[in-house]
């Protein structure tokens, strides 16, 4: 069972990282069955995203303990998702940072918001020494909120991801806590 998470507040009033929990389906499925969140996220991000899709994401955000997977949400209505994958082996002190929001909230400064402040608590509670973030070359949107927060574009990876039927490649971005 992971470990329980205060809510972290964000720059922006009534926006707030919290941990998942039973009765935040609805807005789950709401905001997560859109082909244009879809298209930005890793394989493991379901299209359409179904009520059973939500529910099993609950159990799942709820049992990993070295990982960290909050809900971004306005007025403790969840509005989108950010979290961090521990790495294991070598790679123990990197996590794999990610995060989405509801199409109908982009353009706001909720995800820049909500990426500063996940940053600062992950490299604050010295959880990790390295937060990496892939990002597909066709979401440049992406990388300007990571670029607002800090992370440094390391790379790109030519031809490395498969999306929506294309062999794209993929841009990396990272901070460190030194």
């Amino acid at each position: 069972m992971t470990p329980t998470v205060a809510p972290i507040s964000t720059s922006i009033p009534h926006c707030t990282l919290r941990p998942w929990r039973e009765g935040d389906q609805d807005a789950l499925v709401r905001h997560a069955n859109h082909r244009a969140v879809w298209r930005n996220l890793t394989g493991m991000f379901p299209h359409p995203y179904t009520r059973a899709d939500a529910d099993s994401w609950i159990v799942t955000a709820q049992a990993d303990a070295r990982s960290l997977h909050l809900a971004i949400a306005l007025d403790d209505e969840v509005i989108g998702g950010i979290g961090a994958i521990a790495g294991s082996g070598i790679a123990v002190a990197t996590a794999d940072f990610g995060y989405w929001l509801g199409e109908a909230l982009w353009g706001r400064g909720l995800a820049s918001a909500a990426v500063l402040a996940f940053k600062a608590h992950l490299l604050r509670s010295g959880r990790f020494a390295r937060l990496q973030a892939g990002v597909f070359a066709w979401n440049p949107a992406s990388m300007r909120v990571l670029e607002k927060a800090g992370f440094v574009r390391e790379g790109v990876l030519r031809h490395s991801v498969t999306k929506d039927g294309a062999l794209i490649d993929s841009v990396m971005y990272a901070c460190t806590a030194a």
